[in-house]
């Protein structure tokens, strides 16, 4: 055989193995263009491909790992070649610093193959697990991801799927949609379809940093349009008014609503954004515990707005709740990363002390910060001055704000050391760009320990 008919052999099998499906345009169109370099082509299962494309290439100039799975290629089934070519890039990932973003196309295990696909299945969700704090990790819901992959999968960082895609673990679990995945917890954004979707892995990979030693990215920021800042404002306008202008991007929005989650740039950098506004139960303390912790993983500065009167119960019971709170308080104090917290409104007890665990703590004057609810603080300290009331309602209220103006205030508590400073509401950006480069040097020593309980 010549050279030339070699090159000529070449040419034939990659573009038998090359040819075009959604799982390749997918991966194609995540990377910037002309960068990815497929890894693995040649790796088959008889006349076939092994149902994923793997490989490298360049998101906004920095090189990100990703595997997509081709449904049309033996049903996207998962076997141990399929398994070997997706632990090499996480192998690759490790060794390089670099992220991973994973696209789930899949009908399922090739159960043929017994015993030896569980082990397969093994030695990809440890690579996961290992890399987990590590790079970050994006998977992309884009069709069915069931079984195991969807261990894989919910155990992302941020976990995108698009609408008609499926995400469970067992048949009888019911439904199974992008839709359901937000009210249950575990899909951070649903989008329309594969071009919406392959778009915002490609936007929360250039936000991140490239591994847990790496500096964030930076950009020149820019102050989004003046916004009246108020005590109860919905989090989408508060997150626009403080951060650089388009910046925002929410994350399981739709899920335990009392607490909203983003991911922002503020003076160039990116932060992490949680606003706990109402009472919050087991679910948003759940979901603001797990995104502190995916922050301090990757040493995000974590900025937290605080208007709660309380926790509640919220469908679980008083013990479960304060096993959840201790979570929510636990995240906090464990995390290293810059933390500031803004007490906008109320700060009622548990709450108070959940989210105080900061670098720079700061309040507006309508903060009401105490360690009860002022009308509980009323019956308990000032029940001598109901007596007599002809109005007891009345009477009730009028002690409770007189309590807010001399216990509660942000005064009373800038005068304890549990507030730095009150501010303007309307200088809230400057100051925390102010305090952002103040804490961009922050180091912190731990007692040696294996991991945190």
């Amino acid at each position: 055989m010549t050279y030339q008919s070699k090159l000529e052999q070449l040419a034939q099998k990659k573009a038998a193995f090359q040819k075009s499906s959604p799982a390749r345009d997918r991966i194609t169109a995540l990377f910037d263009e002309g960068t990815f370099v497929e890894l693995d082509a040649f790796v088959a299962s008889g006349e076939d491909g092994v149902g994923v494309i793997t490989g490298y290439g360049s998101i906004d100039g920095d090189v990100v790992y990703a595997f997509s799975q081709d449904v049309t290629t033996l049903g996207g089934a998962v076997s141990k070649a399929h398994a070997d070519k997706i632990a090499k890039i996480y192998d690759l990932a490790v060794k390089n610093g670099a992220p991973v973003v994973a696209i789930y196309d899949s009908n399922g295990a090739k159960l043929s193959e017994g015993a030896e696909i569980l082990a397969s299945y093994s030695k990809i969700l440890s690579a996961s697990a290992n890399l987990s704090g590590v790079v970050p990790q994006v998977a992309v819901v884009a069709g069915s991801c069931v079984g195991i992959s969807s261990m894989m999968a919910a155990g992302a960082d941020v976990v995108i799927m698009t609408k008609g895609a499926e995400l469970y673990l067992a048949d009888a679990e019911g439904d199974a949609s992008a839709e359901a995945a937000v009210a249950a917890g575990v899909a951070d954004l649903v989008c329309g379809d594969d071009a919406e979707a392959i778009a915002k892995a490609r936007e929360v990979v250039s936000m991140l940093p490239l591994n847990n030693l790496s500096e964030s990215p930076v950009w020149e920021g820019t102050a989004g349009a003046p916004a009246a800042m108020a005590e109860n404002m919905e989090a989408a306008d508060l997150f626009a008014a403080v951060c650089d202008a388009d910046t925002v991007l929410e994350l399981k929005a739709g899920y335990a609503d009392s607490v909203s989650t983003a991911l922002a740039s503020l003076g160039g950098s990116t932060v992490g954004l949680v606003y706990a506004n109402g009472r919050i139960g087991r679910k948003a303390n759940a979901k603001a515990a797990e995104f502190v912790r995916f922050c301090d993983c990757f040493n995000l500065p974590v900025i937290t707005f605080v208007n709660v009167p309380g926790f509640c119960t919220c469908g679980g019971t008083k013990t479960e709740n304060a096993k959840i709170s201790a979570k929510l308080a636990h995240a906090y104090a464990d995390a290293t990363s810059p933390k500031i917290t803004v007490y906008t409104g109320s700060a009622v007890g548990g709450a108070a002390v959940a989210f105080a665990n900061a670098d720079i703590r700061l309040a507006w004057p309508t903060a009401v910060i105490s360690a009860l609810d002022p009308e509980t603080a009323v019956e308990f300290f000032w029940h001598d001055k109901l007596k007599g009331a002809d109005d007891l309602e009345k009477r009730r209220a009028e002690l409770a704000e007189e309590y807010i103006a001399s216990e509660a205030s942000p005064y009373a508590a800038a005068n304890a050391s549990m507030v730095e400073d009150i501010i303007d509401p309307a200088n809230t950006r400057s100051v925390l760009v102010a305090s952002l480069e103040m804490l961009a040097s922050k180091r912190v020593s731990r007692l040696p320990k294996k991991h945190t309980n």
